[in-house]
């Protein structure tokens, strides 16, 4: 019978392949010990599923016929663990993806034999099968929405010819980043030269999962610490965040502006409770009030001197974050987000107070997400004007002012952090 490491990870696969589903938050809750081997496995799978699939098609009787996704996902768990984790004893990494095969509800079978026999020959020189997929190419692993992304990442820098450089980063996985809430740093942290304020985790540290349960910090990432790091000389005293959950901006907002009135606007119930579960962990308060945030702005006639705005979007800046996202993307409505982007951005820009500042962002390279809004303001709303609040390295060359840029748009290949663009207005 597979270990539940090896379930939680085929349950996942089929639920990408599918179903067409983002793999959950807590899809892993339950492993305890074994959830680091199940991270690490379904990270190869869904990173690898391309080279993976074309690597067993030549092998089999008929390819051009295919097998069944209980089969491919059965092979995919055997194979990943043979090529790239050195520590899965073989009869672990085969016996283990055949009883998948025969496992009633998400395997097939028939292909049990099938199975054996394709990973038994790949066991007998892992290094030879893991040179043999390292071998074919990456672009295998990339579906059009991920082409589309990487092309849409790279064009603002001039560096289309990087699609490889840029693909092979996004490919490993994420290294974590922490931030500091109260008391002292705790053992395993160190300070980023590159980002001020914000936490990394040395070499062979273990994660600090107990100084995040007491709120003494949180994870958030270099690019959303980065963004809230904006330069603005005025104090204001009603600040907005539109689109709250699950809660890590308007704890920076709170930290930054400590004492200042501070609505939180989150639309599902269950989200905006746990938002107030964590402000009230980690001492910080906020009215937060659970409502679709364009209607209400467009409902409550009261400004605001900060809004900030980090809107509903593709996620398509977190490709490495979210390993199945290349082979979910192509199914996201786009018009539709671009759509609820756009009533959004119009309905805070009319609750921004004379003398303040609107902060637009997606945690996207997509244009029509980001910069296309920018453009379509700046003619719809002749009143506001570009704030240049960020350092010019973290935007593009051609759009900084002196030393700052309205426009934040890190280099994807220079900036470890999630894709994302923002811009800046003031009134």
């Amino acid at each position: 019978m597979p270990t539940p490491a090896r379930l939680h990870v085929a349950h996942a696969l089929h639920g990408v392949f599918g179903e067409g589903e983002r793999v959950p938050d807590v899809w892993d809750r339950t492993l305890g010990e074994e959830a680091g081997l199940a991270q690490a496995l379904l990270g190869l799978c869904l990173r690898h599923w391309g080279r993976l699939q074309a690597f067993v098609k030549p092998q089999l009787k008929d390819p051009a016929r295919g097998v069944p996704l209980g089969t491919q996902v059965a092979l995919a768990v055997g194979l990943a663990q043979l090529a790239w984790l050195p520590g899965v004893a073989d009869f672990a990494a085969v016996n283990e993806a055949v009883d998948l095969t025969a496992d009633r509800d998400i395997g097939f079978l028939p292909h049990r034999g099938l199975v054996n026999a394709l990973l038994r020959r790949a066991a007998k020189d892992r290094d030879a099968l893991r040179t043999a997929l390292e071998a074919l190419p990456a672009r295998l692993d990339r579906s059009p929405f991920a082409e589309k992304v990487l092309a849409a990442a790279l064009a603002p820098h001039s560096q289309a010819q990087a699609t490889e450089a840029l693909w092979t980063r996004l490919s490993q996985p994420p290294h974590a980043a922490f931030r500091l809430l109260r008391g002292e740093i705790p053992e395993g942290l160190t300070p980023d030269p590159a980002a001020p304020g914000c936490l990394r985790q040395a070499e062979g540290a273990p994660f600090p999962r107990a100084w995040l349960e007491a709120g003494d910090g949180m994870v958030q990432d270099r690019s959303s610490q980065a963004l809230l790091a904006y330069a603005w000389e005025r104090t204001p005293t009603r600040i907005l965040d539109a689109c709250a959950a699950p809660g890590g901006k308007t704890t920076g907002l709170a930290l930054r502006h400590p004492g200042v009135e501070l609505v939180a606007l989150e639309q599902q119930p269950g989200r905006a409770d746990r938002l107030r579960r964590t402000l009230a962990q980690r001492g910080l308060k906020a009215e937060v009030a659970v409502a679709e945030a364009a209607a209400w702005l467009e409902a409550n006639p009261g400004t605001f001197d900060l809004i900030l705005l980090d809107a509903p979007c593709s996620g398509s800046g977190t490709l490495q974050k979210h390993p199945e996202l290349p082979w979910l993307g192509d199914a996201i409505d786009l018009p539709r987000l671009t759509a609820i982007q756009r009533r959004l951005l119009e309905a805070a820009a009319g609750r921004l107070a004379p003398g303040g500042l609107l902060i637009y962002a997606v945690c996207s390279w997509l244009p029509e997400e980001g910069v296309a809004h920018r453009d379509w303001l700046r003619g719809a709303r002749p009143n506001l004007r570009p704030a240049a609040v960020w350092p010019a390295a973290l935007g593009v060359a051609a759009e900084a002012e002196g030393d700052r840029t309205p426009c934040f748009r890190p280099d994807p290949l220079a900036w470890e952090g999630e894709g994302f663009q923002a811009f800046a207005v003031t009134r």
